[in-house]
């Protein structure tokens, strides 16, 4: 089975997280128990928070804003864990300041802001790279091994859901337009970018869905078509915990990928010829693989990464934003 690095063996690199959310908590986490990297910064617009965030992860420095933390000369690399409709401007301010980025998915709110990050980290020369953790993930080098052996045949089809029932919170950010908050962006970007990953860009994409009091998409289903004979359908919802389990159909047998399947977990190849084996998960916690990738390509003097490339990153955007216009989601400001 596929050897998947260790992150321990990672150059290490000093980290300022930007924002200290629960996201970035478990990166935090993640980065102190399974890298060589330092967190050496974090920058918030609530000073308490900042405070308690370094006090939890062992961060030396906290500073009041974002401005000071990308200026920071010990921070190398910065890790934007704000709202989604936050990500464009951070993003740019570290770029500005001469900082490697690594940003939460989904990345921006749209294409245009996507292509804005990029084509100033182009003329910038620094690294970049969506925070798709899934892509990094040993299981899911695996799933690319046991495909690109053909044990399954060519695929046929993909379904891949993920739904978390949240409390109705008007003020939550994942219920505020203002916070490109909903399902989609949250939630959806999952599945849509596992798809990406096995099959690539879409011919055709078709959505339904149902909206919140707020004015955010609660539920969305959408199918992906691929040429004559390959489709992928996927589902996400803020409504109902769902079992986020996916699942990869071909010519010659299928692949169960366990919930949470965008997280380290375990799949069951079952084929056509009555073969049957398991891939077991070889641990919890994930951050960390995505965190490795940034330290290797910015000690190699790389811009992107290979797996989750700027390209890879707008084709997800564009597929997400023809989802929004068939559902009719859009957000204040953009």
């Amino acid at each position: 089975m596929t050897h998947v690095e260790d992150p321990r063996s990672a150059p290490p690199i000093r980290w300022g997280i930007l924002g200290a959310g629960g996201i970035a908590g478990s990166f935090a986490d993640a980065v102190n128990g399974h890298t060589r990297a330092q967190l050496v910064a974090v920058g918030s617009r609530n000073r308490d928070r900042s405070s308690r965030f370094a006090t939890a992860h062992g961060v030396p420095t906290t500073h009041l804003g974002y401005r000071d933390l990308v200026g920071n000369p010990q921070v190398d690399a910065v890790y934007v864990a704000t709202p989604h409709s936050e990500h464009r401007e951070h993003a740019l301010l570290a770029i500005a300041a001469g900082k490697h980025v690594l940003v939460e998915k989904a990345f921006t709110r749209n294409t245009g802001e996507a292509e804005e990050v990029f084509e100033a980290a182009r003329a910038a020369g620094v690294f970049v790279m969506e925070a798709m953790w899934t892509r990094f993930l040993p299981h899911v080098a695996a799933l690319h091994q046991v495909i690109d052996a053909g044990e399954i045949g060519e695929i046929v089809a993909i379904t891949a859901d993920h739904g978390h029932r949240f409390r109705h919170d008007p003020s939550s950010r994942l219920f505020d337009p203002a916070l490109a908050g909903g399902a989609l962006l949250d939630l959806g970007v999952y599945p849509i970018s596992f798809a990406h990953d096995f099959l690539g860009v879409p011919d055709a994409v078709h959505a339904v869905g149902q909206m919140t009091d707020t004015g955010v998409d609660g539920q969305v289903s959408v199918v992906l078509s691929y040429g004559a004979q390959v489709q992928a359908t996927l589902s996400t919802t803020l409504w109902s915990s769902t079992p986020t389990r996916a699942h990869i159909s071909g010519t010659e047998g299928n692949i169960q990928v366990e919930g949470n399947f965008y997280a380290p977990t375990s799949f069951t190849v079952t084929r056509d010829d009555g073969a049957r084996w398991s891939f077991e998960r070889p641990g919890r916690q994930g951050l960390q693989f995505e965190a490795a990738e940034v330290a290797r390509r910015v000690d190699a003097g790389e811009t992107q990464s290979p797996r989750m490339t700027w390209d890879g990153t707008l084709d997800v955007m564009r597929t997400m934003d023809e989802v929004r216009r068939q559902i009719g989601l859009a957000y204040p400001g953009e």
